[in-house]
């Protein structure tokens, strides 16, 4: 009845709930029950896409069982609903790729109203051993989004969220998407271009190269001061120039006026309004991005 212990025959109406693509509050008027039972039910036992209900029934029994023969907890600071969107927020984590427990460290962090918590703190409101939040916070720690501060009148650590901590997070997305595709461009180069397994993994290093890019704010500043530098000289000089004469006026080897008229080319939506333009096969130019000004505009300019 509502208010009272899941039964098994519930857990079983929740995965199928879960497996049919059914919200919280979906499954929770189906069973009766209020939401934040069968969002603390799910988050304890897997989460949305783990969820098993006989594993989570036994899991539960055996946590029931343990708990007769233990002492009490130390009460919980956090009512019902502040606990049921704990568990809601970290579920929501887990699904976006971090560890269970780092989460729901995170999620209590955040939803506290001190600026910090200590262990003792997340051992009594998560109801986990210390070794669990021990390892939690190590993660969170590694990855910089959390940090210790030690107080100064007692022998402990107080957690607290790194103040940047998503910016921060971008970054080491964007640092893996770069790793994955050096790692792809080496196994292509292995294995030869012109193989299958070559070029699927050159088409994976394309496509994880521009996504670090775009996820870092576009190209490493160095790969695109070059060709910005090119495109400044062309635009000075007002005529079209070999590639000869480019590098001599700039001092470059020719080596690096190459890559930077290829990375000219490359970006070219990160040198917008100015894009290369070669009038003849040996000649370069600096013009406007042709889709910068409609026709009409390029007709009253002409």
């Amino acid at each position: 009845m509502p208010g009272g212990r899941l039964t098994h025959e519930d857990r079983r109406e929740i995965a199928a709930g879960l497996a049919a693509g059914l919200g919280y509050a979906e499954i929770a008027r189906q069973l009766d029950r209020p939401t934040s039972t069968v969002s603390r039910e799910v988050a304890r036992n897997g989460g949305a896409h783990g969820y098993r209900a006989d594993h989570a029934h036994y899991a539960t029994t055996s946590r029931a069982r343990r708990r007769r023969t233990e002492p009490p907890e130390a009460e919980s600071g956090l009512d019902d609903q502040v606990r049921a969107f704990v568990e809601r927020f970290a579920t929501m984590m887990v699904d976006g790729g971090l560890p269970r427990m780092a989460s729901r460290v995170l999620a209590l962090l955040y939803t506290t109203d001190s600026r910090s918590l200590t262990a003792a703190d997340l051992v009594r409101e998560l109801r986990v051993s210390p070794a669990s939040v021990s390892k939690a916070v190590g993660y969170l720690e590694q990855v910089g989004m959390v940090h210790r501060e030690p107080d100064p009148r007692r022998r402990r650590q107080h957690y607290v969220i790194a103040e940047d901590v998503w910016v921060h997070a971008w970054k080491v997305s964007a640092r893996t998407n770069v790793n994955w595709a050096e790692t792809s461009a080496e196994g292509a180069a292995l294995l030869g271009p012109g193989t299958s397994a070559g070029e699927r993994l050159t088409r994976m290093a394309e496509f994880f190269h521009r996504l670090g890019e775009d996820m870092s704010g576009g190209p490493a500043f160095e790969v695109i001061d070059d060709a910005l530098t090119a495109l400044a000289a062309l635009l000075h000089a007002g005529r079209p120039l070999t590639a000869d004469q480019l590098a001599t006026a700039l001092g470059w080897e020719p080596a690096r006026l190459t890559e930077a008229l290829a990375n000219a080319t490359k970006y070219a939506e990160y040198t917008d309004p100015v894009v290369l333009h070669q009038p003849t096969p040996d000649t370069y130019t600096a013009v406007p991005a042709p889709a910068r000004l409609t026709p009409e505009q390029l007709a009253a300019l002409s």
